[in-house]
């Protein structure tokens, strides 16, 4: 894999943590952390030996958003250039979203517009407790319009238009609270601990049917009632009968272990 400027990524026993690495400026993105990001999640999202992906912050933050220099180099911009960055930052979005891994946000410290909006397409959600998070484009003068599409679904349209329309900032407790977040961790050390707990459980499960049931709840997201019906019929059946189907069945049925089940994560003691 490449080298980044932006980021690092660590892949150790089929783990890969993407790590946001621009802590002197609190992890915020500019164009060159966009690309590495997309880039870095198609790839990992395409390798068949990466079960799961970890996203984090170096630093104290996990990331503030859009930089302040990318945006003060925006703000003469035309509405043709606004619109091809904006599509640059969704493309990042939908990419992370539709990434066929589980993907745990283990969020190591504050977050702020589109450091939410990164929270939001992860599948597992870990916060320090100390964290502070906001949408805080509002009080720039903009809206948080890339990714809505990912923060509705996530904490609905209630706590969504208090959020978005005051940008005010809330802790990890109203994080879990509104269901942006799975688990509080009191410190660092208790963070590691319920994510390696979290990468544990990901190990022992089928890759394939990972996979598909983040494209199931996609599916039950967009399709409507009568529509989903005929389609989860046939994706059950479909995967009953594929490879990892009849294994898993038979060991269950035999008591052994799958082929996919690895051992215990170890993160990174190695």
């Amino acid at each position: 894999m490449d080298l980044y400027e932006t980021i690092v990524i660590k892949e150790v026993d089929h783990v890969a943590t993407i790590i946001l690495n621009r802590p002197e400026v609190h992890n915020a993105f500019n164009p060159n952390m966009i690309e590495e990001l997309t880039t870095a999640f198609k790839y990992l999202g395409n390798d068949q030996d990466i079960r799961a992906i970890i996203l984090t912050g170096a630093g104290q933050s996990f990331s503030a958003g859009a930089d302040l220099n990318y945006m003060e180099s925006s703000k003469d911009f035309s509405y043709e250039e606004n619109h091809d960055d904006a599509f640059r930052l969704e493309q990042l979005f939908h990419t992370i979203y539709t990434t066929p891994k589980p993907i745990i946000g283990k969020i190591n410290g504050a977050a702020f517009g589109g450091g939410v909006g990164l929270i939001c397409v992860c599948d597992i959600v870990i916060a320090i407790k100390k964290a502070k998070m906001a949408f805080s484009e509002v009080n720039l003068g903009i809206i948080p319009a890339v990714i809505s599409p990912y923060v509705i679904p996530k904490i609905g349209y209630s706590n969504t238009s208090r959020f978005f329309l005051t940008g005010e900032r809330f802790d990890a407790s109203k994080g879990y609270e509104i269901g942006l977040i799975h688990e509080i961790a009191s410190d660092d050390k208790e963070l590691d601990q319920k994510v390696s707990e979290i990468i544990n459980h990901l190990l022992i499960s089928s890759p394939q049917a990972m996979s598909q049931i983040k494209r199931l709840i996609d599916k039950n997201r967009k399709t409507s009632f009568n529509e989903i019906r005929d389609y989860c019929i046939k994706e059950i059946a479909k995967i009953r009968t594929s490879s990892e189907g009849k294994e898993g069945l038979n060991a269950f049925l035999t008591k052994s272990s799958p082929k996919w089940k690895l051992s215990p994560w170890k993160g990174d003691e190695k």
